[in-house]
């Protein structure tokens, strides 16, 4: 088990106070808080070792450049990809994905074409392909969620067509904490030869991922969301498809040689990579993982499982609460309303009694709307929290009745 007393002291913001009450930091789903030595390698490496990767011959571009890759090395054993040039950093998940739309767009869509994500993805999951729908007249497909919050798979084989071009779905809803099968949405997808990006920005941190396995064409996530720095993220693309694919962004060290008449890009993964990346992010990013790695990732993934049943089954305890997302898999998050009191009142009440969740409709407008409300409350959980904080939650919210009705 997990010694979280010790752990929340190699988090420093936790143990600071919020209004004269002690933070209880819920709002993971959003962003997770980084741990002292992720903070502390930002620290080194601008202090004492920042120069930029790929470019110089000199001493500090050379260690900066060995630690980059080496992060990539980091990535690449995390996720179990095959070759660490699949690893392409990015700016996180969003810049990820829009990657995948414009560059597998300009390749493989045409008018007519379909592309598939389903009904309860992310904003950064839907918008990017609409945008390609529009540029190419292509045409957008949406697997629709039970009540309970679970995709109807057994509706996905007819979705399919000939016309069908990719299939975009999230590891974990963020709304619902739904677990979805990625691993069985792959092989039905890759029955019909259609490729599957899988969107982990809420799966990563929770559940082990093994992208050879999955067998899914592109993974992304963002690091800010696994105890790492913002502004860093990753997309995994299988060799095949990353090779086949034109860069969607052009400049330096994407090239091997420049004329007015051509350009010659570089090999997988600096084809990806135009310009100066964020190099302190990806090595921040390799020390958040190696962090999860040395703390326990099955402890961990235990951990939370357990804070998120504790947490269901107190907070379902309160008079008129009402829990969106029951799904029989889930992980780490809990989206709720009581009655008739509006999301953002509760949230703004709990943020005065020092506890921090997220209001509104989590940038997944459609899946929110479905169920006929507007937003919810969402609370989200890391291995940090604790069941203490949790009563804390629910005695804040018997406040919030006391005090709203």
């Amino acid at each position: 088990m997990l010694d979280v007393e010790k752990i929340r002291k190699d988090f420093p913001i936790l143990g600071q106070q919020v209004y004269g009450k002690p933070l209880v930091y819920l709002d993971n789903g959003a962003t997770t808080q980084k741990p002292t030595i992720v903070l502390e390698t930002i620290e080194r490496l601008y202090n004492k070792e920042n120069s930029n990767v790929h470019r110089g011959v000199h001493h500090l571009s050379n260690v900066t450049t060995e630690n980059y890759e080496a992060a990539r090395k980091t990535v690449q054993d995390f996720i179990h990809a095959e070759h660490a040039h699949e690893i392409i950093f990015t700016h996180g998940t969003t810049s990820s994905i829009n990657a995948v739309a414009f560059s597998f767009g300009e390749r493989y869509v045409q008018a007519g074409d379909e592309i598939i994500v389903s009904g309860m993805e992310h904003h950064a999951n839907i918008v990017p392909w609409q945008m390609l729908c529009e540029r190419k007249g292509a045409i957008l497909k949406v697997l629709p969620v039970t009540e309970k919050g679970d995709l109807q798979l057994e509706k996905l084989d007819d979705l399919i067509s000939e016309k069908t071009k990719l299939l975009a779905v999230t590891q974990v809803s963020n709304v619902l904490g739904t677990i979805n099968p990625v691993k069985k949405i792959v092989k039905i997808a890759h029955a019909h030869n259609v490729p599957v990006l899988i969107d982990g920005a809420q799966g990563i941190q929770h559940e082990k991922t093994d992208v050879q396995e999955t067998d899914c064409d592109f993974y992304v996530f963002s690091g800010h969301k696994i105890y790492g720095p913002t502004g860093i993220g990753v997309l995994y693309g299988k060799e095949k498809w990353l090779n086949e694919m034109p860069p969607y962004q052009g400049g330096g060290d994407m090239i091997k040689k420049v004329t007015f008449e051509k350009t010659i890009y570089e090999d997988l993964p600096l084809k990806f990579e135009a310009g100066t990346m964020n190099y302190i992010g990806a090595i921040g990013l390799g020390k958040a993982i190696e962090y999860l790695q040395k703390t326990g990732f099955d402890d961990i993934i235990a951990r939370e499982q357990e804070l998120e049943e504790y947490a269901t089954s107190r907070l379902m305890q309160i008079p008129g609460l009402r829990i969106f997302g029951t799904s029989d898999h889930k992980t780490g998050i809990v989206s709720f309303l009581i009655g008739d009191i509006h999301p953002y009142d509760t949230g703004m009440i709990l943020d005065k009694l020092g506890v921090a969740v997220r209001t509104g409709h989590h940038c997944a407008e459609p899946l929110v709307e479905s169920y006929g409300i507007t937003g919810t409350v969402r609370a989200s959980f890391a291995f940090y929290n604790t069941k203490e904080e949790v009563d804390i939650l629910y005695n804040a919210l018997l406040k919030v009745i006391e005090m709203l009705g």
